[in-house]
């Protein structure tokens, strides 16, 4: 389904189980979970079939950016974390959301954090998965180098330093299998619906100056971080200074996941349900 959130600005959306449950002789409304997906480029369907299992606690949200997926196309310089933050507010006063739970993967992370520094109030709930705060180029290319030797951490270098089809091509070749401890399910390959210009344009304008520590001293709300052990490209230390940056009362947990990658639910399903079970409940 599509939704006009601005003039000419249209979201794919999708929404598995109810938002309101029988409950004797009334109807109990069930808090909804809004997914933002990482990349940037890259669409919801990161998030599938794994999340299915929360329909039970929860309605969920699945949406393709600004731009990205099955969205409509809009100029690249439109592609923008002020944007796209403001985005997630915009959606949900067009679904009649209130107060969702948000979770951020990676990219949708850097969406989340600058979201909560933007409107602090406008979620019940937010979780940080496998994200970072800043470019941290150094870290990605020791950990890079460290799983795949010499010629992905040249990849990890040439890539982030020069966005564009070619590095893009040789961080797909020496890196990419190497963001996750478990093999991909055969078929989620063809799932997706990557738009490599929004990458690149990201790359070359904000990421290398984002710091979003600062914005994070605003949260009004539990904010669990989650990251995984063996996650090359948005490593423990970057979850580890976001946590920090939280203001104590608010950090409901960070969560470091052993032998896992980029996405917990990705390498360990059943860790990741239990973290986050108790969390949405």
């Amino acid at each position: 389904m599509h939704i006009e959130i601005q003039p000419g600005v249209r979201l794919f959306f999708d929404i598995e189980g109810l938002g309101h449950v029988p409950e004797g002789r009334a109807l109990k409304e069930r808090p909804t979970l809004l997914l933002i997906h990482g990349g940037p480029g890259f669409d919801h369907t990161g998030f599938r079939p794994f999340f299915s299992r929360f329909t039970d606690l929860c309605q969920v949200v699945y949406f393709d950016q600004r731009g990205h997926g099955r969205s409509s196309p809009r100029p690249l310089d439109e592609m923008r974390l002020d944007v796209f933050a403001d985005d997630v507010v915009r959606l949900c006063e067009a679904l009649g959301i209130e107060k969702p739970i948000v979770l951020g993967q990676s990219f949708g992370g850097f969406v989340a954090q600058h979201y909560l520094a933007r409107h602090p109030a406008h979620p019940s709930k937010v979780v940080l998965s496998s994200t970072s705060h800043h470019f941290g180029l150094a870290r990605k290319i020791e950990r890079f180098g460290a799983l795949g030797g010499p010629a992905a951490a040249q990849a990890t270098r040439d890539f982030w330093e020069r966005p564009g089809p070619d590095t893009w091509a040789a961080y797909e070749q020496h890196c990419r299998h190497l963001y996750n401890t478990q093999p991909k399910p055969p078929d989620a390959g063809g799932w997706m619906q990557f738009k490599p210009d929004i990458l690149f344009e990201h790359t070359r304008t904000e990421l290398p100056g984002m710091d979003l520590r600062p914005g994070l001293a605003n949260v009004q709300c539990p904010v669990l971080v989650m990251a995984g052990e063996q996650d090359p490209v948005t490593p423990p230390e970057d979850a580890a200074e976001i946590a920090a940056a939280i203001p104590p009362q608010w950090l409901a947990g960070l969560v470091r996941f052993p032998g896992v990658g980029h996405g917990a639910w990705r390498d360990d399903p059943a860790a990741a349900e239990c973290v986050l079970r108790g969390f949405l409940a």
